[in-house]
């Protein structure tokens, strides 16, 4: 990939030209592509990525209080549902700069749920980067645009709610069982571990989450759970009507 790709990406996905295209390419950069190329690149986008997610908080944080008047528990969880990984990996996806994410040929053959984390990760890292670069509006439109958009949905969906808390609603409300949650993978250095983890209602698995710690693993199995078990309700109900 060539600058001019990452530039090509700026100006028709983003609608403007980076003043250093450096730090989107930086910011499309994953750990794994420097250790494998330390003699040409340096720079990988998890500083990045931790000041794009401070940017994405403050937006919506921000959005939220000037837009609903709720306590701040509500709008916690409402902030939380907003900025979850699921949420800005979408949005990655949308946007497709998935092609311009530069990986190690280990995590380019990773699964589907890695792919997922990684762009999030971006995603957040290309926040930083138009910040950076364009400054704080331009910051703020693009959360806009592709996050901020998503809440009416998701009060809609309920999915605002803490998912391990409704999956066990779900779970004893249709099958009179708590969930259980089983490490099914472990991989990674112990300063950056990825953990695959499986959620199951009796013997059946409803549900796999990957993440960094396995708190967050199952947390997203959980959502992916509360997918289904809704699925699965709304199409009962649709065939009684």
């Amino acid at each position: 990939m060539n600058t001019e790709e990452y530039q090509n990406f700026a100006r028709e996905k983003l609608g403007f030209e980076f003043k250093d295209i450096e730090l989107l390419v930086t910011a499309l950069t994953h750990r794994s592509y420097v250790n494998e190329h330390k003699k040409s690149t340096k720079d990988h986008n998890e500083r990045l990525e931790f000041l794009g997610d401070a940017v994405l908080e403050l937006v919506t944080s921000d959005f939220l209080y000037r837009n609903y008047d709720e306590p701040e528990g509500i709008m916690t969880a409402w902030r939380s549902a907003l900025v979850r990984t699921e949420s800005i990996g979408e949005s990655g996806e949308e946007l497709g700069y998935g092609p311009l994410v530069r990986l190690s040929k280990g995590e380019k053959h990773g699964s589907s749920r890695a792919h997922a984390v990684i762009l999030a990760d971006c995603f957040e890292a290309v926040i930083g980067a138009i910040y950076l670069d364009q400054g704080y509006d331009a910051a703020k439109d693009f959360i806009s645009k592709h996050i901020l958009v998503k809440i009416d949905k998701i009060l809609e969906e309920g999915s605002w709610r803490d998912p391990k808390s409704y999956l066990q609603e779900l779970a004893q409300h249709n099958d009179g069982a708590t969930p259980v949650y089983k490490v099914l993978n472990e991989e990674g250095p112990d300063h950056d571990k990825t953990f695959t983890v499986g959620v199951y209602v009796g013997k059946q698995i409803k549900g796999q989450g990957i993440g960094h710690s396995k708190q967050e693993a199952e947390g997203r199995a959980a959502a992916e759970a509360v997918k289904v078990y809704l699925k699965t309700n709304k199409t009962a109900s649709e065939k009684k009507a």
